[in-house]
């Protein structure tokens, strides 16, 4: 498996810059410690690392732990932070300051750069990674030294050293986190923003007396149509499909019903291709996975990218074989395709639990039922109701008349209503809480889904949120959250080289398909937004640029924007507000409203194929054989001409060849039948033809008459 050079370094114990030189000897051209190293090449560095034979590595210092010469070498070439030791020390370094009192104030100053892995921060050849320390994407230079314990100056050199410039307040790109830290003898995990643990009151453990049974979360996944929704409405005994655009579900539902007097919370995910993105994140909120095959579909594509979703998850599956009801239902099927993905049943000896169900019947809804609660109990599934309330926002949107409303999913602690809520970029009081009924509730436990109002702004959906002490540290969260986000967006896009503008400069130019999106709910725009992103037409000439995306109402503002960019507006399930509908009629700007993903996709593929460059294609229309060249005055050469072929047209493209070699590629100028000029003349004839910048005309010449047509893209 192929590394980056600071990766291998890592696993050798050098530093990035001897692997560098090692590489160069191998004859390996390596630019930065961001360049990949090949198998092969990885496989002749530890051959040599293990005869001794590499400079810095681990097999060519054996005896580098114990460090009694170091204070020998001349003071000039020690590194600045032993230098500035050295003559605070009376005696030499091997004395342990825990023998000797006087000295023990100096004790603290060696390891104050990495206490566990370093000794010297200029010296990191010795240092063995043993610590981890958790950063959020797009940390600065100066925030990062504080987590190091090593000035930010310091750091600059070394990045400087090797081969990257970064200023104190410069968000760095997660290659060049690792390197740092990795010299300084740490393993860096790197988490988006937000998702880091950030202070204290966050990290509260739980004692086993606190811990009470929760109920179960349960991710309903599977294909489009295979009655996933349908499912749980008839355990709920309601109608969800009614109110589904299409009878398709368009973003998550989260509810509760009972067995046994025992709760258990619900997550119905969407079944199209588009919200893989919806499904992979009900997956991570989940403790079980029932994955819905109909009986008489069997296994389709989604059902295995659903599967592997819950398996990524590591929650287990129960499979539930819906509509046995069919006449050509064959559960024993389905059975026999997922056991070839490792779903193997418990009735065949596998670990897999089936259920054959049928939703529109009602049939075995209670087995399924206490299967679940049987997993459940399996996973011994507890928290802690007295702590302070933190999960995940399963949903969120803009509500005209309320503001912004959350779908929350509490996994640990209870929410109650008032209380302060950092959650991503946003922060909330709660004002009410509702659960899947629109009834008002005071508190929600945990496993429990309310919906939350009361943010200042639409949180994403998979942001976590926590409970906080008031409203000014979520405020405050929210605004260090937003911070960190977008300096992640900055290091995350994809900076231009001359190499990248080399290879666009080689392909062509680029024509953007600029889009302006906007959903009712968050989750819709996430899935819609990649699903546009993902529609591929065989060329690397077109693509979608989504200029902006929001949940909400279209507004004047996006009608601007759209203006100003020459961009079309997608609304799904929202429509544009009276002043945006005049905006748009006046400026001509393209609305374009839908309720279901399957045609918003298809229309925006066909937009996407429309822009593609034309296919020219050449049709020869004519040719002619030159029986007698001859020169007239001020016309120049005419060549008297027999038409084999086709029809000859003045003014047409042609071409005169000579023995099959193209010696011009020219127009008709003049076109004659005896002493008339004519517009054409048919194959059988003979004529006289003039051409434009060519005067060589010889007999034997062959005259080839074509036209470019334009072909369309499919």
């Amino acid at each position: 498996m192929s590394k980056r050079v600071y990766e291998l370094a890592k696993d050798l114990g050098m530093s990035s810059r001897d692997v560098l030189s090692a590489l160069a000897s191998l004859g390996v051209v390596a630019k930065s410690h961001a360049s990949t190293v090949d198998d092969d090449i990885i496989s002749k560095l530890r051959e040599a690392a293990e005869k001794g034979a590499l400079k810095g590595g681990t097999a060519a210092r054996p005896a580098r732990p114990a460090r009694p010469a170091r204070p020998q070498r001349p003071p000039a070439e020690r590194p600045p932070a032993e230098r500035v030791a050295q003559p605070r020390q009376t005696k030499p370094p091997q004395a342990p300051a825990a023998k000797q009192p006087a000295p023990a104030p100096v004790a603290p100053a060696a390891p104050a750069v990495a206490p566990a892995a370093t000794t010297v921060p200029g010296a990191p050849d010795g240092r063995t990674a043993s610590k981890t320390i958790a950063v959020h994407r797009g940390i600065t230079l100066r925030e990062l030294g504080e987590k190091l314990g090593v000035a930010a100056n310091m750091l600059m050199q070394k990045l400087f050293q090797l081969g990257e410039m970064a200023t104190i307040n410069q968000s760095l790109a997660d290659e060049a986190v690792e390197l740092l830290a990795n010299e300084y003898g740490y393993v860096v995990k790197i988490s988006a923003p937000g998702d880091e643990t950030e202070v204290e009151e966050d990290q509260e453990e739980d004692t086993p007396e606190d811990l009470v049974q929760r109920p179960p979360v349960i991710t309903v996944m599977g294909h489009v149509d295979h009655g996933k929704t349908k499912l749980l409405d008839a355990i709920r005994e309601t109608d969800v499909v009614a109110g589904e655009a299409g009878g398709i579900t368009q973003h998550i539902g989260a509810y509760q019903t009972h067995k046994n007097n025992r709760p258990i919370t619900f997550i119905d995910t969407p079944g199209h291709e588009a919200f893989t993105q919806m499904r992979a994140r009900g997956a991570a909120a989940t403790d079980i996975a029932v994955l819905v095959v109909a009986a008489d579909d069997g296994v389709k594509p989604q059902t295995v990218e659903a599967m592997n979703h819950a398996k990524a998850a590591g929650v287990p599956i129960v499979v539930a074989v819906n509509k046995i009801d069919k006449p050509d239902a064959n559960p024993m099927q389905v059975r026999t395709q997922l056991a070839q993905h490792g779903l193997n049943p418990e009735e065949w000896g596998g670990d897999t639990i089936y259920v054959d169900v049928s939703a529109k019947e009602h049939t075995n809804l209670e087995s399924l039922l206490e299967m679940l609660l049987l997993v459940a109990d399996v996973q011994e599934l507890k928290a802690n109701p007295k702590a302070r309330a933190r999960g995940v926002t399963l949903e969120a949107h803009l509500d005209k008349g309320r503001g912004p409303v959350a779908t929350l999913l509490v996994q640990r602690g209870t929410l109650r209503v008032g209380e302060a809520i950092a959650c991503g970029p946003a922060w909330a009081r709660v004002r009410a809480m509702l659960d899947e009924h629109g009834r008002q509730v005071k508190e929600a436990p945990p496993g429990t889904p309310v919906q939350v109002l009361g943010f200042s702004t639409v949180p994403d959906a998979g942001d976590e949120f926590r409970v906080v002490a008031d409203e000014r540290v979520a405020r405050q969260r929210a605004q260090e959250r937003l911070a960190k986000r977008r300096a992640a967006d900055l290091v995350s896009q994809k900076r231009v080289t001359l190499e990248d503008l080399f290879e666009q400069i080689k392909e062509g130019e680029v024509t953007d398909l600029n889009v302006i999106l906007k959903a009712d709910v968050q989750g819709s725009l996430e899935a819609i937004a990649d699903a546009l992103e993902k529609i591929d037409v065989g060329e690397k000439e077109v693509r979608i640029q989504i200029l902006h995306k929001a949940a909400g109402a279209i507004t004047e503002n996006d009608v601007s924007l759209a203006q100003a960019s020459g961009a079309i507006i997608i609304g799904f399930n929202v429509r544009p507000d009276p002043k945006a509908r005049d905006l748009a009629e006046k400026e001509k700007v393209d609305i374009r409203t839908y309720q279901i993903i399957y045609k918003l996709v298809e229309d925006m593929e066909a937009a996407v194929k429309g822009m593609l460059k034309p296919i020219f294609e050449e049709k020869v229309t004519g040719r002619a054989v030159v029986r007698q060249p001859f020169k007239v005055p001020k016309i120049g050469m005419i060549a008297g001409s027999y038409v084999e072929d086709g029809t000859i047209t003045r003014n047409s493209k042609v071409r005169l060849l000579r023995e099959g070699v193209v010696l011009a590629d020219t127009v008709i100028s003049s076109l004659r039948r005896f002493k008339d000029d004519v517009r054409e003349v048919a194959s059988g004839f003979e004529c006289g033809i003039g051409i434009d910048n060519f005067q060589d005309i010889k007999e034997g010449d062959a005259l080839e008459t074509y036209e470019i047509r334009e072909v369309p893209r499919t």
